[in-house]
């Protein structure tokens, strides 16, 4: 019998096609399973037109069958099965894929769903084997024919016997080495953890012998004895989830999934199922997590949804079908219509994959936006794990997705207790008012208590409490909201004072220019201007800031890596020109300028505590309150 080469240019192309195509050897057994499935559909689309096939639909399986003795894998199927021809055809030319010829050939039912494309899958077999057999016999043939090769050295073809119709393929494992341990695939854990990984959902059954113990009869019960026995058992579940209809499936089905499949101890906040065909054919079932992972916020945290097609994984973690802001995210995909390349654990970036990355995303947000009006209580919780990803969101990309993201957002505020959308603040905005007010702080209370929030508040509006560093940030990419400035109450140009008042300020500075020079040089470097303001109650003074940057800003920017010289907010010292602390001031600069410097490094150091930024040099100001008690 002589040996037959494979029809491709060269030994390269099967080289390639073993050792750089899959990432992963595991692999080979969800292609083998694939191409299973595959000839069981055929036969059963058959069976649709020719009464010849007179099995149903339960008569089909897909068998595993490991022999640790002999060291092989044998993968066997009952469906349409090959005839010589086919054999050398479809095995003997790779990147030729019968499958795939059979997807073209006119329109199929529902329930054929033809999983291969490109004839390779079978190949990846060698990655973990050193000689392959496949038996197979057509349906309605009395002729069964037996394919072998060792892989590149070519292949051969003979008659073979063979009870019954279908393709058995029997995989000679490599030998171990110190690296592989081709063996492990033998073991019934390992097969059953693969083909729960990649062919759960297989439309057939995947079955296999395994080994159970069950107690002895008669065995006694203060010493029970136990025996081993083999049993036929199912290891996949065949109909996903997804795809039953939402009636048929309850809410405790969807998280017992979850809770599974993305090894969370709590249930999903959301549940959000999505079904799309026209463009762009494919089902989502997606989760929102309760508390976001321990990692999420950090480099390690890898974001993507599950990739299926048509039931089997392709990936775990598409990370394209997601944007960062929703990284947050978890769950899966699964579509027939998406361009795989050839070793199927890769995506080719197809306009179809955009596709369907922007339908989610869309429908997230409209899920999210549901949630917000009509489940609060559980979207401020969702929020409070989260909200911090979709303000990086709004700031990302130099604020992008801002329009998108504006109406998730929620914010403390001054009216309650309970946080509000911009859409709220802006409704109970009092009339006249032209600015969305916000105050920065370490805590809620903090941002709450600062001189210039107590002013605001007097005067009637609401300021929205800021906690996290990219609050602002967050905000000034905004720039506004339905018309409305954002403003920091902490600003050198807030002024909510009347047209008398602010002349009668500006009057007051003119007058005390040299004063107020004076206390600005006492005070060096901290502060860019020191000015009289009508904008405080009952503190006598607060630092504001001029331009862009903010006190606060700076902070945030001292964190970051590099933060030795960070951009700086030009800071004012404003003093309220009402206080007693005024009159006094003024006072000292005719009297005494040796105690109005210590006065004004004073007043500075309780500004900064007063609007939360801390003591510049603690032992400092402790000595200056010492020199004055003296």
């Amino acid at each position: 019998m002589s040996k037959k080469q494979f029809r491709t240019e060269s030994k390269k192309l099967l080289d390639m096609m073993i050792n750089s195509i899959y990432t992963h050897k595991e692999i080979f057994l969800r292609e083998l399973i694939s191409n299973a499935s595959d000839a069981i559909d055929k036969l059963y689309f058959r069976s649709l037109t020719d009464t010849s096939v007179t099995l149903s639909r339960g008569d089909y399986e897909i068998r595993l069958i490991p022999d640790r003795t002999a060291r092989t894998l044998t993968v066997r199927d009952n469906g349409c099965g090959m005839t010589k021809e086919e054999l050398e055809s479809d095995l003997g030319t790779i990147a030729r894929s019968g499958s795939f010829d059979f997807k073209k050939d006119g329109d199929k039912p529902e329930d054929v769903d033809i999983i291969g494309q490109f004839g390779v899958g079978f190949y990846s077999a060698f990655m973990v084997s050193e000689r392959i057999v496949v038996v197979s016999r057509a349906y309605g043939s009395d002729e069964a024919y037996k394919w072998e090769s060792s892989g590149t050295d070519g292949y051969t073809v003979e008659p073979a016997d063979m009870e019954g119709f279908g393709t058995s393929v029997t995989l000679f494992l490599r030998p171990d080495t110190e690296d592989e341990k081709y063996s492990e695939f033998l073991e019934e854990y390992k097969l059953r953890a693969l083909v729960k990984k990649y062919s759960d959902y297989i439309r057939f059954p995947i079955r296999m012998e395994v080994t159970k113990s069950r107690r002895k009869e008669g065995s006694p019960d203060d010493k029970p004895e136990y025996e081993d026995y083999t049993a036929d058992e199912t290891l996949n579940r065949m109909i996903p989830i997804w795809k039953k209809d939402k009636s048929e499936v309850k809410d405790e089905e969807y998280s017992a999934f979850y809770r599974e499949k993305f090894h969370d101890f709590e249930d999903p906040l959301k549940v959000i199922r999505q079904r799309t065909e026209g463009v762009s054919d494919y089902t989502a079932l997606m989760f929102i997590p309760a508390s976001a992972p321990y990692n999420y916020y950090t480099r390690d945290y890898e974001k993507g949804l599950m990739l299926f097609s048509s039931g089997v994984l392709i990936m775990d973690k598409c990370a394209e079908l997601l944007p960062d802001h929703y990284s947050f995210v978890k769950g899966l995909v699964d579509s027939s219509d998406l361009s795989l390349n050839i070793s199927r654990e890769m995506l080719q970036h197809d306009r179809q994959l955009k596709l369907i990355a922007r339908s989610l995303e869309n429908k997230i947000h409209d899920e999210l936006i549901r949630m917000q009006e009509t489940e609060r209580d559980k979207y401020v919780k969702f929020f409070r794990a989260f909200g911090t990803q979709l303000k990086y969101g709004v700031y990302a990309d130099y604020g992008m997705n801002k329009e998108k993201l504006k109406d998730l957002l929620l914010f403390d505020s001054t009216f309650g207790e309970e946080p509000s959308t911009l859409k709220e603040y802006v409704s109970r905005m009092k009339e006249g008012q032209d600015a969305i007010y916000y105050a920065v702080g370490e805590s809620r209370s903090q941002a709450k208590m600062l001189p210039q929030t107590e002013a605001v508040v007097s005067k009637g509006c609401e300021v929205l409490l800021l906690t996290e560093d990219v609050d602002e940030f967050a905000l000034m990419m905004m720039h506004e909201y339905d018309g409305k400035e954002f403003k920091n109450v902490a600003s050198d140009e807030l002024d909510l004072g009347s047209d008398e008042e602010k002349e009668r300020v500006n009057k007051e500075n003119e007058a005390k220019k040299d004063l107020l020079s004076f206390m600005k040089d006492a005070i060096g470097e901290g502060v860019a201007k020191v000015s009289f303001t009508s904008a405080l109650t009952d503190h006598p003074a607060c630092i504001a800031s001029e331009g862009a940057v903010s006190a606060t800003m700076e902070k945030t920017f001292e964190k970051m890596p590099g933060g030795e010289n960070p951009v700086h907010a030009e800071k004012v010292l404003s003093i309220n020109i009402d206080h007693p602390i005024a009159a006094k001031l003024s006072e000292l600069y005719e009297e005494d300028k040796e105690k109005l410097t210590l006065y004004s490094k004073l007043l500075y150091a309780s500004a900064r505590l007063a609007s939360g930024l801390g003591t510049e040099d603690p032992a400092a100001l402790g000595e200056l309150i010492t020199k004055l008690m003296v």
